[in-house]
């Protein structure tokens, strides 16, 4: 025959649970974040990330001075170099395309990270824009 927990330590198990609850870290303000995707082996913008790169430039002019994150990936179809320099360039052309809508350059950090894992699909050949919190 099986017994139930007393009432008492199943009080004493939810109060305790409710604790850790409280104890759990704040929520952070959420950034708002952009894509812009590139074909294969290519840093050209075509109309759609032309169009993310002015929601993005919009984005960041209504945020005050907040910092302008541009983080470069590739795939990992090519050379070591030839992605690590791509990213590159993909970060440069959003960042540039950024400045071109007013966002000061002073604002805008590139980070290229190079070659995103064996995933040579679309997600990897992008750049991310994120706004950063204060």
């Amino acid at each position: 025959m099986h017994r139930h927990p007393p009432l008492r330590r199943t009080a004493l198990l939810g109060a305790l649970l409710l604790g850790l609850a409280s104890c759990a870290a704040p929520m952070r303000e959420t950034t708002p974040s952009y894509v812009v995707f590139f074909t294969a082996f290519s840093a050209d913008l075509d109309e759609p990330a032309r169009q993310v790169i002015t929601r993005a430039a919009q984005a960041a002019q209504a945020s005050g001075d907040r910092v302008v994150r541009v983080e470069g990936y590739a795939d990992s179809i090519g050379s070591t170099e030839a992605n690590r320099i791509l990213t590159q360039l993909r970060a440069q052309v959003v960042a540039d395309g950024l400045a071109e809508r007013g966002i000061p350059r002073s604002r805008i950090v590139l980070r290229p990270r190079g070659a995103q894992g064996g995933d040579p699909g679309i997600e990897s050949r992008r750049v991310d824009i994120n706004i950063a919190a204060p």
